[in-house]
C-alpha cells in the first residue's frame, strides 16, 4: 500500500490543503474508525502519514486501527510527534546533551550540525523564578533581577542553543508558565505545513519535558510527558517508540453544583482515577458533562493526568475547542480546525459509540469543595474534614464533632499532645516588628501559583472578588503567612486590572510576585527567620496552601510538612483563617475589626458576577497584547549577549554548566551486555518514593555534598540556588541524587535523609559518598523498592544520576511510565518482582549481595534470575521481570541509553 492513496482535499478551503483521511483506511481494509476513541484516531493519523514501509510498516498500521481494549503484551509502534516542548529546568540538561553530543560527532571527524532538531522545539524558561521578595508592588521586578543574578549562565546558554540550532525558540523568562503558554497560544490544535508542493493539515502532537504536558490535552491535543532523553532523540528525527495503550473512558454527566469548582472537580477525579489504576493508560472524557465545562475546566483536569497516573488526560475537539481558539486570537487554526476535525473524524458531537477498555461513570453534580493533602495530590480531604484530617495527621484520635470548632487560644506554650489536639500549642514570634503566634497547624505559605489553575479566568476571578468582599470587611492576613501570587501568562494581569480586581488581591499581600511555576516546584524562597526558628525550636507542624498541583514531602518548603492544594479561592480563605485546622464549612474563618464573625459564605463570589466579568474582560485583545510579542524577552533577556557556534564553549569555571561525561568511552560498536555479578544493595525503599525524592529540586542543603561541593568551589551557600537551577552540571546533580531530606532509606531507619551504610565495613555515609567508593571498588549497585517507583515529575536528572552513581538495576514493585522509560533511556534496567513478591517478603534488608542473571541473552519482558548472598552464607533465589517492554527498549539497554544509540545511528547515515 502507498499512504499517497489516501490524500483528500480538504473541503471548503480557499486554497488548496490536502490531508490523510483515516476515514478511507476502512474502505481499505483496515477496520472501523468510528469504534476508536478520539486519542486513538490521531495515532492512526500519525502512523498513516508518516508510513513509509521501513520505520513505519503496514504492520504497524494495522495495529493501530485494529486497536484492542485489552493487550496481554505490549505492542510497539512508532510515533512522530510534531513538536517538542520544554522548560527551563529540563530543557537545560537536553541543550548540555546536544551540545556534547555535538563535541561527540566532531571528536568522530563528523560535522557537529547534524546534531541538530528536525522537529520544532520550543522552550519556555518559567521553572527558576523564586519568591524570594513577595508582598510588595516590587516583588515582581526585584525576583525577576534576582532570577538572572542566580541564572545568567544557564539563560546564557538558552540564547546561545536559540542562535545555534534550527527550529529551536525560547520563551524568555518573565512570560508565564509553560503549559499554560502552550495552551494559550503555542498549541495549534490543527498544523498546516507544506511537504513537498502540496500544503497538507494535520492534527498537533507533542511529547514536552514535563510531565504536565498533558494540559494541552484540554483542546484536542495529543501530547504528554517524557523523559529529556527520550525528547532528544525526538527532536533529533528519531520515532518516540510506544506500546499501543488501553484507553479509560470517563463518562461525564450532570454539572458542577454552585460553589464548587474545577480545582474541586480535578482533585476529586485523582482521587477516583488513582484508585481506578490508570497508570500507563489513556484517558479519554465523553458524555454529556463535557458540555458543562469551559476550555479552562478542561484544561485543569487534563493538567493534573500525572497526579492521577495516566499518559493522557484527553478531551476531544468539539464546538467549545474552536471558541477558545478565536478568543485566544488563533483565528486561522480555529477555522482549520473546524473544517479538518469535521471531514476527517476528530469532531466530538456527542452522538459517537467509541469503544473504551473500560468506562467510568462520574456525576459532576457529585462533587463537593476540598483539598488534597498533606503529601499527595490524590489524597483528597473534604473541605469540611480539614479540622479532624489535621488532628489525625499529628497522630492524635479525635473525633470530629459537626459543632462548630473553638478559635485556639493563644495565651500559652506547650507542646504536649493534648494541647496540639486544643490547638493550644503556640508560640511567639517576632515578624517585621510584629508579635504573633504561631503552632502547628498555622497556615506559613499562601500561594495562588501553578498553570493547574492560574489558566482559569473562572477562579481566578473568583479569588479577586472574594478579596474584595475580605478587604470590605476589614480583614487581613497574618503576619507570619508569606503570601505570593504568580500567573502562568500575562493575560491574567491584564484581565484582572481589567476588572480592577488586582488592587484587592494586593491589599491582602497577594502581589503578583512572578510570572512562573514558583512555589508548585518548591521554588517558594525563604520563611521569615523568626517563623523557622519557631518551626525547627519546637518541631511545628505548619502548613502551605497553594493552588498547585504536587505537594510532595519537603517539596514546597523543607521545614513545612503539611502541604495542601487548593482552588486560589480557597488558599484565599486559608490564608486568612491563618491555620487548617479549622472546618471553614461552620466556624468563622475570621473577625473584622469590630469582632463580627466572618464566615466562607459572606465572602463567597456569585458565579453570575464572575461570568460576567469574564465576558467583558477575558478577550481576543488581552490575549493578543499579552501574546504579541511573548519571544522578544524583557530587558534583563535582551542584556544577555552571545555568540552564534557550531559547538559550545565551555566554561572550566562554570558551577553551573559543566561538560557531561556521557560519550567519554564512547566507541562506534556497543559492547554486549552482561550479568550484573556481586552487586550491593544501594538503598531499601519503601512505596510512592517520588522523583523529587531521587532528584530533588529544591534547596540545596550546605551540609549536603552537594552543598560542599560548591563551597569547596567558593560558592557562598546563599548563592546556592537550587538543585533544579543547576540540572546543567552534572557534578551537582550526581551528588544530589537520591539527596531529599525525607527520603527514607530502610538501611539506616528511622533515619531520614540522604544516607546509606557502606558494605562490607557497615559504615554510615552519605548515598553519594557510598556510590563513588562502591565505582572505585569496581562493584555495581542496585536500588530495591516497592510500589510505584518514580512517581511524579518527568525529571530526567533521576535516571541521569542513577546512571552516573553506579546503580546499574532498580527492582521494585511497580514502575511510573515517565521513570522507567528514563532509566531505559540511561541504560539502567528496571526489574519488577513477581507477584506477591518484594524485598520484605523475601527477608531482604540490604546486608546482601545480589547477581542478576541471564542479561546477555536480554529481549522484551524477559524473566531474569537473581541470586541472593546473605552475610550469614546462606543464600535465596527469586526470579524478576525486566520492564523493557519492546524491542526499542532492548536496543537502547544494548547501547547504554537513547543517546548512544542514536548517535550510532547517526553516524552511520
Amino acid at each position: 500500500m502507498k499512504n499517497q492513496d489516501f490524500i483528500k482535499q480538504l473541503p471548503g478551503n480557499t486554497s488548496t490543503c490536502n490531508y490523510f483521511s483515516i476515514t478511507e483506511l476502512a474502505r481499505a481494509g483496515m477496520g472501523s474508525i468510528d469504534r476508536l476513541p478520539y486519542s486513538i484516531r490521531i495515532l492512526v493519523e500519525n502512523l498513516l502519514r508518516k508510513f513509509d514501509g521501513r520505520i513505519v510498516t503496514e504492520k504497524d498500521l494495522r495495529a493501530i486501527t485494529g486497536w484492542k481494549k485489552r493487550y496481554t503484551a505490549p505492542v510497539e509502534i512508532p510515533f512522530h510527534p510534531a513538536r517538542v516542548l520544554m522548560q527551563d529546568f529540563t530543557g537545560v540538561p537536553a541543550v548540555v546533551d546536544l551540545a556534547v553530543m555535538r563535541d561527540a560527532v566532531k571528536q568522530l571527524g563528523g560535522d557537529p550540525a547534524r546534531v541538530n532538531p528536525r522537529v520544532p522545539v520550543e522552550l519556555v524558561a518559567d521553572h527558576s523564578v523564586q519568591i524570594d521578595f513577595s508582598g510588595t508592588s516590587k516583588s515582581l521586578n526585584d525576583n525577576v533581577a534576582k532570577e538572572y543574578e542566580r541564572n545568567s549562565e544557564r539563560y546564557t546558554l538558552l540564547k546561545w542553543a536559540q542562535k545555534s540550532f534550527n527550529n529551536f525558540r525560547v520563551v524568555p523568562p518573565n512570560s508565564g508558565i509553560c503549559h499554560q503558554v502552550n495552551l494559550e497560544h503555542l498549541g495549534r490544535v490543527t498544523i498546516t505545513e507544506k511537504i513537498g508542493n502540496q500544503t497538507f493539515a494535520y492534527p498537533d502532537t507533542l511529547v514536552g519535558l514535563d510531565s504536565h504536558t498533558p494540559m494541552i490535552n484540554g483542546i484536542g491535543v495529543l501530547g504528554w510527558g517524557v523523559g529529556g532523553i527520550e525528547a532528544e532523540a525526538v527532536m533529533l528525527g528519531q520515532p518516540y517508540y510506544m506500546s499501543i495503550p488501553e484507553v479509560i473512558g470517563v463518562r461525564l454527566t450532570g454539572k458542577l453544583p454552585v460553589g464548587v469548582t474545577a480545582t474541586d472537580l480535578v482533585l476529586t477525579l485523582t482521587e477516583l482515577l488513582r484508585k481506578a489504576k490508570v497508570v500507563e493508560k489513556f484517558v479519554e472524557y465523553f458524555g454529556p458533562g463535557m458540555q458543562h465545562l469551559s476550555v479552562p475546566d478542561r484544561a485543569t483536569i487534563a493538567n493534573m493526568t500525572p497526579e492521577y497516573g495516566a499518559t493522557l488526560g484527553f478531551f476531544p475537539i468539539d464546538d467549545k475547542t474552536i471558541d477558545y481558539l478565536r478568543i485566544t486570537g488563533r483565528d486561522h487554526q480555529a477555522a482549520v480546525t473546524e473544517v479538518y476535525a469535521k471531514t476527517n473524524g476528530f469532531f466530538f458531537t456527542g452522538q459517537e459509540t467509541c469503544e473504551y477498555t473500560s468506562i467510568i461513570d462520574f456525576d459532576l453534580s457529585s462533587v463537593e469543595p476540598c483539598l488534597a493533602g498533606p503529601a499527595r495530590p490524590q489524597d483528597r480531604v473534604p473541605l469540611s474534614a480539614m479540622r479532624s484530617t489535621f488532628v489525625k495527621i499529628l497522630g492524635c484520635n479525635f473525633e470530629h464533632s459537626n459543632r462548630p470548632v473553638a478559635e485556639p487560644t493563644f495565651t500559652k506554650e506547650s507542646n504536649s499532645k493534648s494541647d496540639r489536639i486544643k490547638g493550644t500549642n503556640h508560640f511567639t514570634a517576632v515578624v517585621n516588628g510584629t508579635q504573633v503566634s504561631i503552632g502547628d497547624g498555622s497556615v506559613v505559605i499562601a500561594a495562588i501559583t501553578s498553570c493547574t489553575n492560574t489558566s482559569n479566568p473562572h477562579v481566578l476571578i473568583g479569588a479577586g472578588l472574594m478579596a474584595k468582599a475580605a478587604v470590605k470587611r476589614g480583614l487581613k492576613v497574618p503576619a507570619y503567612v508569606k503570601t505570593s501570587f504568580a500567573p502562568g501568562s500575562r493575560v491574567v494581569s491584564r484581565y484582572l486590572e481589567d476588572c480592577g480586581l488586582l488592587p484587592y488581591f494586593e491589599a491582602l499581600g497577594f502581589h503578583i510576585a512572578a510570572f512562573g511555576c514558583t512555589t508548585c516546584i518548591g521554588n517558594s524562597g525563604p520563611l521569615n527567620p523568626e517563623i523557622e526558628k519557631a518551626i525547627k525550636d519546637h518541631d511545628l507542624n505548619v502548613a502551605a496552601v497553594l493552588s498547585g498541583n504536587r505537594n510532595f514531602e519537603a517539596r514546597i518548603h523543607q521545614m513545612i510538612k503539611s502541604n495542601f492544594l487548593a482552588s486560589p479561592m480557597l488558599v484565599l480563605a486559608f490564608a486568612l483563617a491563618g491555620r487548617v485546622d479549622i472546618d471553614l464549612a461552620c466556624s468563622p474563618l475570621a473577625r473584622d475589626p469590630n469582632g463580627l464573625p466572618v464566615y466562607l459564605k459572606d465572602l463567597w463570589p456569585d458565579q453570575e458576577e464572575i461570568a460576567s466579568l469574564a465576558g467583558q474582560h477575558v478577550t481576543k485583545d488581552a490575549f493578543g497584547q499579552a501574546y504579541s510579542q511573548i519571544f522578544d524577552g524583557d530587558s534583563f533577556w535582551q542584556g544577555l549577549h552571545v555568540t552564534e557556534s557550531s559547538t559550545y564553549p565551555w566554561d572550566e569555571k562554570s558551577t553551573y554548566i559543566k561538560k557531561p561525561p556521557y560519550f567519554d568511552q564512547f566507541t562506534t560498536t556497543p559492547a554486549p551486555p552482561t550479568d550484573i555479578e556481586a552487586a550491593r544493595a544501594f538503598l531499601l525503599l519503601g512505596d510512592s518514593v517520588t522523583t523529587d525524592h531521587i532528584s530533588p529540586a529544591g534547596a540545596i542543603s550546605r551540609d549536603y555534598p552537594a552543598g560542599q561541593y560548591l563551597i569547596g568551589l567558593g560558592v557562598d551557600p546563599d548563592h546556592f540556588n537550587s538543585y533544579g537551577s543547576r540540572r546543567g552540571n552534572h557534578e551537582v546533580m550526581m551528588r544530589g541524587t537520591f539527596g531529599n531530606i525525607r527520603i527514607k532509606n530502610r538501611m539506616v531507619e528511622p533515619k531520614e535523609g540522604a544516607y546509606t551504610i557502606k558494605y562490607p565495613e557497615q559504615k554510615e555515609m552519605y548515598n553519594y559518598n557510598a556510590a563513588i567508593q562502591y565505582l572505585a571498588e569496581g562493584i555495581p549497585l542496585i536500588v530495591l523498592a516497592g510500589k510505584e517507583y518514580g512517581t511524579g515529575s518527568s525529571r530526567d536528572w533521576a535516571a541521569k544520576g542513577t546512571n552516573l552513581l553506579g546503580v546499574r538495576a532498580v527492582i521494585a514493585e511497580s514502575f511510573e511510565r515517565i521513570h522507567r522509560n528514563n532509566l531505559v533511556g540511561m541504560g539502567a534496567l528496571p526489574l519488577v518482582f513477581k507477584d506477591g513478591q518484594n524485598a520484605g517478603v523475601l527477608g531482604l534488608d540490604g546486608t546482601e549481595t545480589f547477581s542478576i542473571l541471564g542479561l546477555s541473552a536480554i529481549s522484551p519482558g524477559k524473566e531474569l534470575t537473581v541470586q541472593v548472598l546473605k552475610a550469614d552464607g546462606s543464600s535465596l533465589t527469586f526470579s524478576v521481570v525486566a520492564r523493557l517492554d519492546t524491542e526499542i527498549d532492548v536496543q537502547y539497554f544494548r547501547h547504554g541509553g537513547i543517546l548512544p544509540y542514536v548517535l550510532r545511528q547517526m553516524m552511520q547515515e
